[in-house]
């Protein structure tokens, strides 16, 4: 009995994980300890960081949230950080968690009109180097004036939409109705190939649009939160902004744009994938019936949608409210206006956005480990003590290796108020400290695309329903941002230290 007990208590830990995964987060709790206790807090703060890290590039693997969870209460148990702290931190960030809440869901009630607008351009644009570059820029653009997780949510929406309809036609059901497409059970053999076709075609879209995210989001004041941060600490107003920042944000802008597009022609690092001509045929088939079947009150619902985007990108670039009272806002627009009036639809909105959220409360406990337990000050003051003209160059590459495995928006926290203290201690002039923010701030948002720990997007986007379904893993991810990663980040850096 007792045997059989301890067998259903291995079985039932982490699920349908693999052995070795379950065997690997065990001996990460068995290790923390030991490092706290015999080496260091410090020590074992590292520690927690890299496994954290693990827990999500195995995402595929298991979600991160019961692992990365269980390592973290273990490190409120031990104390690398307390309970306040990790509160502070979430009270902090809170507008980040309003807008998981409110600001998907919102946009899951838009998905008609997103299916509609990116189905046209899906089939209206043939050449994939145009598209990779459509999608790209219209991110980078939009993420300079909206928020960059809405941006990632519109896109995540869309792709769901278009591999939904072919996974169920493919499978013999109704693309209209409600039938699972996680499973390739029911999918003929004759429809493999071009389904993994699609996939990559899909991941490639998905990377192109969440480098665009962090493309856009550096060049103005409201693109990145982090950005809003700095500028308030230097009293810089939106054009202020745009223009300081200018001298390396655009560069980068356009370095960034080319590479998409010598990406598509020269098919390296999974992009170049075509859309196969049977899944065009799907899509196009979908669209047209679509199109013919549409009654009065699907077409009143789509204008509804249609307003309601409008005044979600008025209000955002307005900045009228948190972004996610605007998605509320947008939430209850929609559903007044287009009938939708029973709960169970309405909760079906959320449950995309919800398991993100929690395990971005998680991170946020990482967060606050690193910075009770001053993981980064050294290198922070090791930077600080360089000579004044290589300390822009310096501080670019330190926020980018520490964005990368970090929150940027903490990494930026933490040096911009170590760097104003040097300033107002009369340790530089007011022109050096320029030039250090905005070398935080593109540190911060240009290198921190390497990994998915770095940008709160690719985060999202990793742990987002499409990535399962596109096999779009922590690993893939770095690999096809890697030549993002070399372009934007020396870029940077030349820009950084040199043109400013």
């Amino acid at each position: 009995m007792s045997g059989s007990m301890a067998q259903a208590f291995a079985h039932n830990f982490l699920g349908h994980s693999p052995r070795w995964y379950k065997a690997s987060i065990v001996a990460f709790l068995l290790l923390n300890p030991l490092l706290f206790f015999a080496v260091s807090p410090a020590a074992a703060g590292w520690c927690l960081v890299i496994e954290f890290i693990f827990t999500l590039a195995m995402a595929l693997k298991c979600y991160p949230l019961m692992p990365g969870g269980l390592l973290l209460v273990q490190a409120l148990l031990l104390g690398m950080a307390t309970p306040q702290a990790l509160y502070d931190e979430l009270v902090h960030n809170f507008p980040v968690i309003l807008l998981l809440m409110f600001m998907v869901a919102g946009i899951y009630f838009m998905k008609e009109l997103l299916l509609f607008l990116f189905s046209r351009l899906l089939l209206g644009v043939r050449s994939k180097a145009l598209l990779g570059l459509l999608f790209c820029f219209l991110s980078a653009f939009l993420s300079a004036f909206l928020d960059a997780l809405t941006v990632t949510a519109v896109i995540i929406s869309a792709a769901v939409g278009f591999y939904s309809v072919y996974h169920r036609v493919a499978s013999g059901n109704d693309p209209r109705q409600d039938s699972g497409y996680g499973d390739d059970q029911h999918l003929p053999t004759l429809h493999h190939d071009d389904l993994e076709q699609f996939r990559a075609f899909l991941r490639s879209l998905l990377m192109h649009g969440a480098v665009g995210t962090a493309l856009g989001g550096v060049c103005t004041l409201v693109g990145e939160p982090q950005n809003l941060l700095i500028g308030h600490e230097m009293g810089w107003h939106f054009a202020e902004f745009f223009l300081k920042v200018a001298p390396v944000s655009l560069p980068v802008l356009a370095a960034g744009l080319v590479t998409c597009v010598l990406l598509e022609k020269l098919r390296w690092f999974g992009y170049g994938t075509l859309l196969p001509d049977n899944v065009r045929k799907v899509l196009a088939n979908y669209a047209a019936e679509d199109d013919a079947q549409r009654t009065a009150r699907q077409r009143a619902a789509l204008l509804v949608q249609g307003l309601a985007a409008l005044i979600l990108i008025v209000g955002l670039a307005l900045h009228v409210a948190e972004v996610g009272l605007i998605g509320l806002m947008v939430i209850v627009l929609i559903t007044a206006f287009t009938g939708i009036t029973d709960e169970h639809r309405l909760g079906n909105a959320f449950k995309d956005a919800m398991p993100f959220t929690a395990l971005l409360v998680v991170f946020f406990a990482v967060v606050a480990v690193i910075h009770q337990q001053q993981l980064f000050v050294p290198l922070i003051q090791w930077v600080l003590a360089l000579p004044a003209d290589q300390q822009p160059g310096m501080l670019f590459i330190a926020n980018g290796l520490l964005s990368a495995i970090s929150d940027n928006v903490f990494v930026a926290t933490i040096y911009i108020t170590e760097v104003k203290q040097a300033f107002v201690s009369g340790q530089m002039s007011r022109e050096h400290f320029e030039t250090l923010a905005i070398a935080i701030n593109t540190g911060t948002n240009l290198p921190s695309v390497a990994t998915p720990n770095g940008q709160a997007a690719f985060l999202f986007l990793l742990t987002s329903a499409i990535a399962p379904l596109v096999r779009l893993s922590y690993g893939r991810m770095v690999w096809m941002a890697l030549p993002y990663t070399v372009v934007m980040g020396l870029l940077g850096w030349y820009a950084v230290s040199y043109w400013l």
